[in-house]
Parts: C-alpha cells; structure tokens; sequence
C-alpha cells in the first residue's frame, strides 16, 4: 500500500494545486506566519490577512519590535487571538534567543510559543526539507479513509497512530513537497462531505472505499460541551468620548479592548441588569443619565463557547469616580483599538444606523 503513494499525490498536485504565497517561498519566516494565519482559518480569508501582515511585519524584527496592541488590531476578525499573541511573543524569543535568526532544527522550532507538531513539521519540511510528517485535519482525513482506520483522530491515541502512519509514507527526499501535495489532497479532493470517489487517483487503494465507510472516517469522540454566556455591554458615551477597558484575564479575547461589561447567568432584561451589583456599584444613584438603543446581536459561536450579547447605548454628562478605571476614548479614535468580532459587528451596525440616544432621565426619583 505504501508503494507509490507520494508519487500519486506529488502527480496530483501539480496539476491541482493553488498557487499560493507561501507556497513560493523557503522563508520559514513567512511559512510560520502562514500556518499560524491558516490554523482554524478559510485560505480564502488568511490569504488578505497574510498579505496585510507581510506588508506591516516583513520579518521577525518588526514583528518583535511592533506593540501587541498593534498585532492583535491587525489580527482583528480572524478570532482565536491566543494566536496573534503567541506569534508576537514567539518573534521576541527569536530576537533574544536566536538573535533575528528563524531556528533550523526541529526542536528549536518546535520551542516556539504557540508552535506545536504539526507547525514545526511544516515549517521545518517546507523551509528545510527536515523529513517530518505535517499531520493536520486534511491528512488525518485522507489517511483514514485510505486505510479504513477506526481510531478517533481527536484523542492521545488515535493522533499517535497516525502520526506514525504519516511518517511511515513520507518521502524523505521530498517531505515538503508531499506534505503539501497531502494536505491539498485534503482539502480540495478527500473533502469532508460528498467527495468525488470516482475521480481520485487513490480510489483502487481506499480501503473506506471498498468497505463504504468514506462517510463515516474520520472517526471523532465528540466535540466539547459548548456553554453558553450572555454578555451586556454598555456602550457609555460622555462628551464625544467612548469608555474601554482592556480584557486582561485568562479568558477568551484576552489582550483585546471591550466596553464596560456585565456578564449575567441568563439573558437579562434592562431593568434587572440595573439591579445587579455591577450596575449599582458603577452608577450608584447616578440620575443624570440619557438611555438609547438596545442592541441584542445574533449569536456569537466560538469552540467552547456560545456568547449571547446585547449592546446597550448610554449617555453619561459626566463620568463618576467608579468608571475612572476605564479608558475615555474619542469616538473618532475607537478604530485604533483592537477588539472582538463581536464588538467589530456591532460596531459596523452602529456606524450604518447611527446612534439614536433618547433624551431623558432614567430614574424619575
């Protein structure tokens, strides 16, 4: 079975494959930023980012030198941003450690913050020609349905196995350019759903085919229960200022900027978020306030999370001591601040609609 398989794929790909930025280049340091962009990422979309990214960080040293403020604004829209932060904090340890210099072995890369199997085999047979097998989503599925393999690829074990597996079959004179012929494989030819079996050049040695079990490899335990959270945002207005403050715990979104924020434990109307002990020890009895629209946006999925989020409008004629700690942002400067897609939707909703802030007091006493 092992005879001729990367020949096959290696045939394949030169007639199919795309043509690609950092598929025509040895720079490992634009591979790397390629595969973090592409991690949990459409090509189409990572491609507009990866560009904007080189233009702004053409090497390690920018990219070290620039704040994290301005990497994770660049970032913004392309979620998970654990990984904007572990490529900036990589880029530091390349100045210091490796003085500018992107490392050549694979250990070295695979010590970078954020840098894990996959993405040093990559960077390593794609730069380097280093014989490691790059096992991501793409392989997994062609590997498993080439040889009918029933192992979970999402547990310990099952990611063992085919990490064996894949480099088992890895032409060690062209690792790179079969980890890319099987990757592209994946994604264009062995696709998740309706593949075209009666096209592809490995039909006559797919196990799953013969056995019809195509639809049912990969084979997963099972995603995560996703919990939901609901999120109340007040967008507090006061004299042409904005205020935000810095998400800075272990949670998601950690590093981005968000408005003054009171989380609930269900969806919760107006007048009982005024009743919660966030609301009463910001606005204590603040009468001097104007209320305006209320915003409930769609559902915001994330892997583990659901976020139900309302956006609530308020005009302040002063700030009180007990928002001090937030930042007073000129509307007009708020784009230079990085924030969630969440917040960016709603921002790009507010700014089509305007803001439409209703004149009068909310308390009557």
């Amino acid at each position: 079975m092992t005879d001729g398989f990367a020949d096959i794929l290696i045939r394949w790909y030169a007639d199919n494959h795309r043509r690609l930025p950092w598929r025509e280049t040895s720079d490992p340091y634009l591979i790397w930023l390629s595969e973090v962009i592409l991690q949990q990422t459409r090509v189409a979309q990572g491609l507009d980012y990866f560009r904007r990214f080189v233009a702004r960080f053409p090497d390690v040293r920018s990219l070290a030198e620039a704040p994290q403020d301005e990497v994770l604004k660049l970032w913004q829209g392309l979620g998970y941003y654990s990984r904007a932060r572990s490529l900036h904090t990589a880029a530091k340890d390349i100045m210091a450690r490796f003085g500018g210099r992107f490392p050549e072995d694979y250990e070295a890369v695979r010590s970078l913050c954020g840098v894990g199997d996959y993405t040093a085999a990559a960077i390593c047979s794609f730069a380097y020609e280093l014989p490691y097998a790059a096992v991501d989503g793409n392989v997994y599925r062609v590997l498993s349905r080439v040889y009918d393999v029933d192992l979970p690829v999402d547990d310990a074990a099952g990611k063992r196995y085919f990490a064996e597996l894949a480099q088992s079959l890895l032409d060690p004179v062209r690792p790179g350019l079969q980890n890319q012929a099987t990757m592209e494989f994946g994604a264009l030819q062995c696709v998740p759903q309706r593949p075209d079996c009666g096209a592809c050049p490995l039909a006559d040695r797919c196990l799953a085919q013969a056995h019809g079990t195509v639809g049912r490899r990969p084979v997963k335990r099972g995603k995560a229960a996703v919990r939901p959270r609901y999120f109340n945002y007040l967008c507090i207005r006061c004299d042409g200022t904005l205020l935000l403050r810095q998400r800075t715990e272990k949670d998601i979104w950690r590093n981005l900027y968000e408005f003054p924020l009171i989380e609930t434990d269900a969806e919760t109307e107006f007048d009982a978020l005024q009743r919660t002990s966030a609301w009463k020890a910001w606005f204590g009895g603040e009468r001097r306030m104007r209320i305006g629209e209320r915003t409930a946006m769609p559902r915001h999925v994330l892997s583990h999370r659901i976020i139900y989020a309302c956006f609530q409008e308020i005009e302040l004629e002063r700030i009180p001591d007990s928002l001090s700690g937030f930042l007073r942002v000129p509307e007009a400067e708020l784009d230079r601040y990085a924030v969630s897609r969440l917040t960016e939707r709603y921002l790009e909703r507010r700014r089509a609609a305007g803001v439409n802030v209703k004149v009068g007091k909310l308390f009557d006493s």
